[in-house]
């Protein structure tokens, strides 16, 4: 891995509170967008202020609340998608997500252009992020890691862990894979979740009462 560390924004929109990252090269100016939350204009908005270009959309997992902004910013900046294959059963559905939230008249996703798997290396400028596979809140849910970052989803919160009560999570594996991917990370390690505040891999080892005493 080369440079110290690239730029990260969070962006929080719509009614969901959805936190969307963006994360770039300040030297190419290259980007990538992890999670497509409902605020498009808001998330475009901040890559024109930087002067941006974005070169892919990586989505967490595929959830209403991390892809309903996909296909408008799929259409403004031409980057292709990735996601991991598991949570195609989420992602080819969303209209049917729609009505279980109470939002109606959504489309069907175009199919993700790149799927995502356990150790995979992923390239934004000239920084390098590894793909870990956390599956218990979604079944293809995975995490980024790099340069001290921990880009989470809806795996880990501050004080808090993802739901597991929608098709396909599982509390046992949701904690089996925090403990296995996450907790193994240094202290230090900045976990930029989904939703809520950022936090750090110490906190929550010794603070997150999900995790104390499993």
């Amino acid at each position: 891995m080369s440079g110290n560390a690239p730029e990260v924004l969070c962006i929080t929109t719509g009614a969901f509170i959805q936190n969307s990252w963006l994360v770039w090269d300040a030297a190419s100016r290259d980007a990538v967008l992890v999670d497509a939350g409902e605020g498009h204009e808001e998330i475009l908005a901040e890559v024109a202020a930087r002067n941006l270009v974005v070169r892919g959309i990586w989505l967490t997992h595929a959830h209403i609340d991390h892809v309903l902004g996909l296909t408008a910013l799929r259409r403004a900046t031409g980057a292709p998608v990735w996601l991991h294959p598991d949570d195609l059963r989420w992602y080819n559905v969303l209209p049917e997500q729609g009505r279980m939230f109470g939002v109606d008249g959504l489309e069907r996703l175009a199919p993700p252009e790149h799927a995502l798997q356990a150790g995979q290396q992923l390239q934004v400028g000239q920084y390098t992020f590894e793909v870990r596979h956390v599956p218990g809140h979604s079944p293809g849910h995975v995490a980024f890691l790099g340069y001290g970052l921990a880009l989470s989803g809806d795996v880990l919160f501050e004080d808090s862990i993802g739901r597991t009560d929608l098709a396909g999570g599982s509390l046992p594996t949701l904690i089996d894979s925090i403990r296995r991917e996450l907790l193994t990370l240094p202290d230090a390690t900045r976990v930029l979740p989904g939703h809520g505040a950022e936090t750090t891999i110490g906190r929550e080892r010794s603070h997150n009462p999900f995790l104390l005493g499993n």
